[in-house]
């Protein structure tokens, strides 16, 4: 079975103050085989891509309510009447938050719900068959 890849190019915002945001172009990854996670590529003024990855049931749930703790937080908000998504990431090089368009965030998840259905994520890992192998012997 090959795995599925699911991903969208989408204009973000990096948000540097709350009248100042500017765009960031960003990749949103989706791979079966990784079937609980999102991965997000995006450029800022760096030459290298910042890669981030995070649980996929927190995306989910936050185009709905606020979700997560820690490095990685996100929450619905409006913003000149668009329904948007913040992403508040950390990490030891910095901060940033990201806003994305509700609209485009929920089509592509709802891509990947459809390539691996929420609760059969465990089929996809292949630990059944690894298991079931192990118990053979």
């Amino acid at each position: 079975m090959h795995p599925t890849v699911v991903e969208r190019e989408l204009e973000l915002r990096l948000v540097l103050s709350p009248e100042t945001s500017i765009p960031v172009p960003a990749l949103l990854g989706y791979h079966s085989d990784d079937p609980y996670a999102v991965h997000i590529t995006f450029h800022i003024d760096s030459g290298q891509p910042v890669h981030w990855t995070f649980a996929r049931d927190l995306l989910v749930e936050g185009v709905f309510r606020p979700s997560g703790h820690g490095d990685v937080r996100v929450w619905p908000s409006k913003r000149e009447g668009r329904s948007v998504v913040l992403m508040a990431l950390s990490s030891p090089d910095g901060d940033a938050l990201l806003e994305a368009p509700i609209p485009q965030v929920s089509a592509w998840l709802e891509r990947t719900l459809r390539a691996v259905p929420p609760g059969s994520e465990g089929g996809r890992l292949g630990l059944d068959d690894g298991l079931a192998e192990l118990l053979a012997r």
